[in-house]
């Protein structure tokens, strides 16, 4: 694969003045990656319709998302080395890294569709829904994560961070397969019961389904792609992105029921689907008997009044109040331990935070 990884990857010509980082440019790398996948020599002479197949799965579900998570790679590394200080080589394997982690992504996003029963997924049929698809599905979130360890190895089998970026990977999809799993035993498809509905189960859940892949993942690549080598460095890397990762999960939860289905891009139904969010959580602590007769009744039924009489009680408590206070604290909060901090440049935190505070989708 040495020839693959040669033709693909920019010299080490210093090139910041002709880079702009942005979707168009990381897209770019998407179709060199892909186009490498499908031309890998451990697959010579695969037939066709089996190539044919891995373009269009990869091509339906890798690239689609807002790839926020990906381009924060490049954005961790330029604020520690400096942007000026960027190679081409360098640009190209930061933006690699982004991408195995919207391979990553896309894995779990094709194995929870299908967990969870889901229509949709990014304005499209979720992939298990195409009409050919179906249960090859299953098969292909497995390729979709083997794609991850195939462009490691192209890219950085010869680097020191090798093993480094190995065990990144394979702890954070063990973390975050620990949190679905919490998720699916607390809330079983079918089944309600909502003194499992914790606030300490709910934060668990959110810290290693969402918070290590989507925020300590990027910034944990981008510190071994410079070089960084301090525990400590990773450790304080750690406690700020999984405090970023709650704060938007919980924003998301808010979002599903209070946000503008236009801005927002769907319908929420963590109601009616009878998700351990945030807002159920906070309400069952709060509500009086009566409230809470009120949610047990209506929680996680179908029904549009069911749905209503659950946001009723919300609204009676406050909770889009209680939100907006939680947000400020946190983000008080976020912006105090990052201004303290002195191991690591605060654009390396600041640039992920100010992406999602106050967001409406």
């Amino acid at each position: 694969m040495a020839a693959v990884t040669a033709a693909a990857e920019p010299g080490a010509k210093r090139a910041r003045s002709e880079y702009t980082h942005n979707r168009e440019a990381f897209l770019d790398v998407y179709n060199t990656l892909r186009d490498e996948l499908l031309n890998d020599k451990l697959l010579e002479g695969q037939p066709n319709d089996a190539r044919n197949w891995l373009r269009e799965m990869l091509d339906y579900n890798v690239p689609g998302g807002k790839l926020n998570r990906g381009m924060a790679v490049y954005d961790v590394l330029a604020s520690i080395k400096g942007a000026e200080n960027l190679s081409r080589a360098d640009i190209f394997k930061a933006n690699v890294l982004g991408w195995c982690i919207e391979w990553l992504q896309a894995f779990f996003l094709v194995a929870d569709d299908i967990m969870d029963g889901s229509i949709t997924r990014r304005g499209q049929p979720c992939w298990y829904k195409v009409d050919k698809v179906d249960m090859i599905a299953c098969n292909d979130y497995i390729l979709l994560e083997c794609c991850i360890y195939r462009l490691l190895k192209f890219h950085f089998r010869d680097s020191p961070s090798y093993g480094r970026l190995l065990d990144l990977f394979l702890e954070t999809t063990y973390q975050t397969t620990h949190g679905q799993l919490l998720d699916l035993t607390t809330a079983p498809p079918g089944q309600i019961d909502l003194s499992r509905y914790t606030m300490d189960t709910y934060l668990r859940i959110i810290t290693y389904k969402t918070a290590y892949y989507t925020f300590y993942l990027p910034v944990a690549a981008g510190l071994v792609l410079a070089g960084e080598t301090r525990q400590e460095a990773f450790d304080l890397a750690q406690q700020i992105c999984v405090e970023m990762g709650q704060y938007f999960q919980i924003q998301d939860d808010y979002l599903d029921c209070f946000g503008d289905p236009a801005v927002i891009g769907k319908v929420g139904t963590d109601i009616e689907d009878a998700k351990c969010c945030w807002l159920v959580c906070t309400a069952l602590q709060q509500a009086n008997e009566q409230q809470q007769e009120v949610i047990k009744a209506n929680y996680g039924q179908k029904d549009p009044d069911a749905v209503n009489k659950v946001k009723g009680v919300y609204r009676q408590l406050d909770l889009p109040g209680k939100f907006e206070a939680y947000e400020a604290e946190s983000y008080a909060k976020l912006i105090s331990t990052i201004e303290e901090q002195g191991l690591l440049p605060k654009q390396a935190f600041t640039s992920l935070l100010k992406k999602i505070y106050k967001r409406q989708k």
